[in-house]
């Protein structure tokens, strides 16, 4: 078992876990609008799939409103082994999920470890996959070698986060978009661990150390199977009354169709459609100017949305935002 072997390709985003306490909220929010098939395991347990994986997305109770911890889909046991001997490598804990972790979650095993701005990182091999058939709005969802979506993160220290996954991981940079959102310049590096165009996106604002988003992840991804699934659900949103925080366009890099709406917990939910698929031989990264090609304008944003926004920034100038510096080292600066 050799932990320097590259393990890019064999990691796919599997899960994600939410803590929230709007569980009726959610459950609209998931099953109604975004159209997922969902399991009410008790009153504080819910879970969301997309395809016969047991779980895709798991709610427990708690107060964070947030994304508290990500699951990683290893190919074998050797990429298990060879990422378990890196993180113990640099000195940083790794703890055995209990078996009743792993059932919540619907897997065999799993790790877990520390991770950036406090979001737990768990890697595990074998999914659980049910034999019920799924019970859903949408004809389904683009999950496979590509995993289930993506993560998108605001950060003060970008160049941490791109060293930390890149030391998990072997994350590749992709490309930039620079950007100007309410007079905020942004820059944003999206990371590939497969064949997907990014598992991972990180924001940062240029010149300033602020972090203007309150939870730990700006918005979660999933990829509809046709352009239809993302129609209706666009409308079902809009009909159920939860809020659109960016309408219907396509992105400059990826070229994914897409909208964004806002949870139940506040950070935002893109449904997204036919993104390009990396080709290892030929991609080169570049920057686009615009996260958009088209559309994607702001939706019901008001002054005080603004203010709020920039109150957040300069709060997080007070508040310290967590790293993991045995895994981030000094980090990875722009080419």
């Amino acid at each position: 078992m050799n932990a320097t072997a590259s393990v890019f390709g064999a990691v796919h985003l599997g899960y994600v876990v939410i803590e929230t306490n709007r569980f009726a909220d959610w459950r609209r929010f998931g099953t109604e609008a975004i159209g997922m098939h969902r399991d009410d395991l008790d009153s504080g347990l819910t879970r969301f799939r997309l395809d016969d994986q047991e779980c895709r997305f798991l709610l427990r109770r708690g107060p964070a409103e947030d994304v508290v911890a990500t699951g990683w889909h290893l190919d074998d046991h050797t990429t298990f082994e060879q990422i378990e001997a890196r993180i113990r490598a640099h000195g940083v804990p790794v703890v055995e999920g209990t078996a009743e972790d792993a059932a919540l979650r619907g897997v065999e095993r799993l790790l877990r470890f520390p991770g950036p701005k406090g979001i737990t990182q768990e890697i595990y091999t074998t999914p659980v996959k049910s034999a019920e058939p799924l019970r859903m709005l949408a004809s389904g969802f683009v999950t496979g070698d590509s995993g289930m979506g993506h993560i998108a993160i605001t950060s003060t220290k970008p160049a941490q986060l791109r060293g930390y996954f890149t030391t998990v991981f072997d994350a590749r940079l992709t490309d930039y978009i620079d950007e100007t959102i309410s007079g905020a310049k942004l820059k944003i590096r999206f990371l590939r661990v497969n064949e997907r165009h990014h598992s991972i996106a990180i924001a940062a604002v240029r010149g300033l150390p602020i972090d203007p988003v309150r939870t730990r992840v700006q918005h979660l991804n999933i990829q509809a199977a046709t352009l239809d699934d993302v129609a209706r659900s666009y409308q079902r949103v809009h009909e159920l009354g939860f809020d659109m925080a960016l309408s219907v366009g396509q992105h400059t890099n990826d070229k994914e169709l897409s909208y964004y709406a806002r949870t139940p917990s506040g950070f935002e939910w893109e449904v997204g459609w036919n993104p390009v698929v990396i080709d290892e031989t030929t991609w080169q990264p570049t920057t686009h100017q615009g996260i958009s090609i088209w559309g994607h304008t702001r939706v019901g944003q008001t002054i005080v949305d603004k203010l709020d926004q920039f109150r957040l920034g300069a709060r997080s100038l007070a508040r310290p935002e967590k790293t993991v510096p045995a895994l981030s080292g000094a980090g990875i600066s722009d080419n």
